[in-house]
């Protein structure tokens, strides 16, 4: 099994399969618009625009189970990316990324690298970076800034 066995509904409620992916460089977030975290969607789009043409793309998964910090639809997520950050790197439904219910990708992405808490995710911001053959070769803390992972993304590219 790889990152390309699953597929996710975008924010527009479109079934998006992974393996659309194949051959690029992924940075798979799971974010929250009301997160003191938050402010590195600009650092996350700063990584997109830099990156994007030699095959980065970024994935966003809002997640609404640590402090209820995305409380918005899909489109008000989207509305507020666009506005406050310029976002234009691919957005993904709401999931959740711990528990009964979490996204089978994230069960998947914490089996891969389970991190400095084990399996469980800690918090919004958690990120995964995978390389172009889907491998997943890294996890940061929600505390690690997108700029700190450039050289990680450039050596991958």
């Amino acid at each position: 099994m790889t990152i390309y066995d699953f597929t996710a509904k975008d924010a527009k409620g479109n079934e998006v399969n992974l393996s659309d992916y194949k051959g690029k460089v992924l940075l798979i977030v799971n974010t929250a618009t009301g997160c003191g975290f938050t402010p590195q969607y600009e650092g996350l789009q700063a990584l997109y625009n830099k990156y994007s043409e030699q095959g980065l793309e970024i994935l966003d998964f809002p997640c609404n189970q640590f402090g209820h910090q995305a409380p918005g639809t899909e489109d008000e997520i989207v509305s507020f990316c666009q506005t406050n950050y310029g976002v234009s790197f691919k957005q993904f439904a709401k999931v959740e990324v711990n528990g009964a219910n979490e996204s089978p990708i994230f069960t998947y992405l914490k089996s891969q690298k389970g991190g400095f808490m084990g399996r469980k995710i800690k918090w919004n911001f958690t990120k995964f970076l995978i390389d172009r053959n889907g491998e997943v070769v890294g996890r940061f803390s929600p505390t690690a800034k997108p700029e700190s992972l450039e050289d990680k993304i450039k050596g991958l590219l």
